[in-house]
Protein backbone atom coordinates (compact mmCIF):
# COMPACT_ATOMS: atom_id res chain seq x y z
CA UNK A 1 0.00 0.00 0.00
CA UNK A 2 2.31 2.48 -0.81
CA UNK A 3 -0.08 4.76 -2.62
CA UNK A 4 -1.75 5.17 1.03
CA UNK A 5 1.21 5.41 2.85
CA UNK A 6 2.68 8.04 0.36
CA UNK A 7 -0.61 10.30 1.23
CA UNK A 8 -2.75 9.02 3.57
CA UNK A 9 -4.15 12.38 4.84
CA UNK A 10 -4.87 13.55 1.26
CA UNK A 11 -6.74 9.96 0.18
CA UNK A 12 -8.70 10.00 3.45
CA UNK A 13 -9.80 13.21 2.76
CA UNK A 14 -10.50 12.59 -0.50
CA UNK A 15 -12.28 9.57 0.23
CA UNK A 16 -14.43 11.10 2.75
CA UNK A 17 -15.56 14.22 0.41
CA UNK A 18 -16.35 11.30 -2.50
CA UNK A 19 -18.61 10.02 -0.39
CA UNK A 20 -19.96 13.09 0.79
CA UNK A 21 -20.97 14.82 -2.18
CA UNK A 22 -21.40 11.77 -4.58
CA UNK A 23 -23.91 10.77 -2.44
CA UNK A 24 -25.93 13.59 -1.97
CA UNK A 25 -25.74 14.36 -5.50
CA UNK A 26 -26.90 10.85 -6.28
CA UNK A 27 -29.72 11.68 -3.23
CA UNK A 28 -30.88 14.87 -5.32
CA UNK A 29 -30.93 12.85 -8.36
CA UNK A 30 -33.26 9.98 -7.36
CA UNK A 31 -35.05 12.22 -5.24
CA UNK A 32 -35.73 15.59 -6.79
CA UNK A 33 -39.25 15.92 -6.82
CA UNK A 34 -39.03 15.27 -2.50
CA UNK A 35 -35.82 17.59 -2.31
CA UNK A 36 -37.28 20.20 -4.07
CA UNK A 37 -40.68 20.14 -2.20
CA UNK A 38 -38.46 19.77 0.84
CA UNK A 39 -36.12 22.47 0.08
CA UNK A 40 -38.81 24.94 -0.78
CA UNK A 41 -40.48 24.38 2.66
CA UNK A 42 -37.23 25.67 4.24
CA UNK A 43 -36.91 28.14 2.37
CA UNK A 44 -40.67 29.43 2.41
CA UNK A 45 -39.72 32.82 4.24
CA UNK A 46 -36.43 33.53 2.72
CA UNK A 47 -35.77 35.40 -0.54
CA UNK A 48 -34.68 32.07 -2.91
CA UNK A 49 -38.41 30.81 -2.58
CA UNK A 50 -38.71 31.35 -5.76
CA UNK A 51 -35.28 29.93 -7.26
CA UNK A 52 -35.49 26.87 -5.48
CA UNK A 53 -35.29 24.05 -8.29
CA UNK A 54 -32.51 26.03 -10.09
CA UNK A 55 -30.31 26.89 -7.45
CA UNK A 56 -30.80 22.69 -6.28
CA UNK A 57 -29.46 22.04 -9.78
CA UNK A 58 -26.78 24.38 -9.43
CA UNK A 59 -25.51 22.46 -6.37
CA UNK A 60 -26.25 19.42 -7.59
CA UNK A 61 -24.06 20.18 -10.78
CA UNK A 62 -21.44 20.99 -8.90
CA UNK A 63 -21.57 18.62 -6.13
CA UNK A 64 -21.30 15.75 -8.68
CA UNK A 65 -18.28 17.40 -10.73
CA UNK A 66 -16.15 18.07 -7.72
CA UNK A 67 -17.06 14.32 -6.87
CA UNK A 68 -15.81 13.40 -10.15
CA UNK A 69 -12.97 15.39 -10.08
CA UNK A 70 -11.98 13.73 -6.36
CA UNK A 71 -12.26 10.70 -7.86
CA UNK A 72 -9.82 11.17 -10.94
CA UNK A 73 -7.47 13.31 -8.33
CA UNK A 74 -7.30 10.02 -5.95
CA UNK A 75 -6.76 7.63 -9.39
CA UNK A 76 -3.86 10.80 -10.70
CA UNK A 77 -2.73 10.61 -7.26
CA UNK A 78 -1.62 7.19 -7.49
CA UNK A 79 -0.35 6.75 -10.96
CA UNK A 80 1.29 9.90 -10.74
CA UNK A 81 1.33 11.65 -7.34
CA UNK A 82 -0.66 14.59 -9.47
CA UNK A 83 -2.52 16.69 -7.13
CA UNK A 84 -4.02 19.73 -9.33
CA UNK A 85 -7.50 17.49 -10.61
CA UNK A 86 -8.14 16.21 -6.51
CA UNK A 87 -7.59 20.45 -5.35
CA UNK A 88 -9.72 21.62 -8.24
CA UNK A 89 -12.34 19.20 -7.03
CA UNK A 90 -12.00 20.33 -3.21
CA UNK A 91 -11.89 23.55 -4.43
CA UNK A 92 -15.60 22.96 -6.17
CA UNK A 93 -16.53 20.78 -2.79
CA UNK A 94 -15.73 24.14 -0.61
CA UNK A 95 -18.01 26.45 -3.30
CA UNK A 96 -20.64 24.02 -2.86
CA UNK A 97 -20.72 24.47 1.07
CA UNK A 98 -20.52 28.36 0.66
CA UNK A 99 -23.87 28.24 -1.55
CA UNK A 100 -25.17 25.76 1.24
CA UNK A 101 -24.35 27.81 3.74
CA UNK A 102 -25.49 31.03 2.31
CA UNK A 103 -28.63 29.36 1.63
CA UNK A 104 -28.87 28.00 5.48
CA UNK A 105 -28.30 31.58 6.71
CA UNK A 106 -31.03 33.09 4.53
CA UNK A 107 -33.46 30.34 5.90
CA UNK A 108 -32.36 31.51 8.99
CA UNK A 109 -31.18 27.87 10.09
CA UNK A 110 -28.89 28.51 11.91
CA UNK A 111 -28.01 24.78 13.22
CA UNK A 112 -28.12 23.60 9.84
CA UNK A 113 -25.44 26.56 8.83
CA UNK A 114 -23.11 25.68 12.08
CA UNK A 115 -23.13 21.56 10.97
CA UNK A 116 -21.68 22.87 7.23
CA UNK A 117 -19.08 24.46 9.40
CA UNK A 118 -17.79 20.78 10.09
CA UNK A 119 -17.47 19.92 6.17
CA UNK A 120 -15.95 23.23 5.42
CA UNK A 121 -12.94 22.82 7.68
CA UNK A 122 -12.15 19.65 6.33
CA UNK A 123 -12.75 20.86 2.77
CA UNK A 124 -10.16 23.97 4.00
CA UNK A 125 -7.72 20.82 5.25
CA UNK A 126 -7.95 19.15 1.90
CA UNK A 127 -7.11 22.47 -0.24
CA UNK A 128 -4.28 22.99 2.19
CA UNK A 129 -2.84 19.30 1.73
CA UNK A 130 -3.40 19.49 -2.02
CA UNK A 131 -2.04 23.00 -2.54
CA UNK A 132 1.48 21.95 -1.06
Amino acid sequence: MKFLSNHPAEVLLLIFLIVTFIQSGIDKLLDWNGNVSFIKEHFKNSPLKSTVPLLLGIVLIIEIIAGILMSIGVYELYTSESKEIALLGVELSAIALIFLLIGQRLAKDYAGAMSLGVYFIITIGGVFLLNS
